[in-house]
């Protein structure tokens, strides 16, 4: 709410944002925190194409994220970067046009995934996935993604430091009093 005013402000059009399906994240957890830990369980280790499509959509939520939540300042700053890398090799990967809207690329994601979830072929809005062909192989034979395994382990290991640092009671340089984390 503090933010609001500043928000108008701001002069120049504001980055795009996206949210995730309510299915994905409950009320009670904070999507940020549960996309990270998923996609990088998902991401490094053998899965499904659906959780694989399904992590993609997680990574398109963070890459997207990470402008606008003011936790993203506590991790390292090459955290946007590599996190901005996955995101590009995962629209290379699976045709994902350049100038589909983030909400855009995880809705179609995300129904992707819950129709390879029930067995039956994706629907792939045409505004989104720009080379059918490219994105069904992908879909059906994940394709090798170093950058996106870097930057979802990359960033489950920031969490973690984070949490280290805010539940030991110290941050760096000293002994803090619960708030810890990296600020600049």
């Amino acid at each position: 709410m503090l933010l609001v005013p500043l928000a108008a402000c701001a002069t120049g059009p504001l980055p795009p944002s996206a949210r995730l399906p309510p299915d994905v994240v409950s009320a009670a957890q904070d999507p940020m925190r549960s996309a990270i830990l998923s996609s990088a369980f998902t991401f490094n280790r053998a899965s499904s194409p659906a959780e694989r499509t399904r992590a993609a959509a997680l990574v398109e939520f963070l890459a997207t994220d990470y402008r606008w939540d003011w936790r993203w300042v506590e991790y390292t700053p090459t955290t946007g970067p590599a996190l901005e890398a996955a995101r590009n090799e995962l629209h290379t990967a699976f045709g994902i046009a350049p100038s589909a809207s983030p909400q855009a690329v995880v809705d179609g994601l995300m129904g992707a995934s819950r129709s390879l979830e029930l067995g039956n072929p994706p629907t792939l809005p045409p505004t989104v996935f720009t080379q059918p062909t490219l994105t069904l192989a992908s879909l059906s034979r994940p394709a090798e993604l170093p950058a996106t395994r870097i930057a979802t382990a990359m960033m489950e290991r920031e969490l973690h430091r984070i949490d280290t640092e805010r539940f030991s009671g110290g941050g760096p340089g000293g002994s803090g009093g619960g708030g810890g984390g990296a600020h600049p």
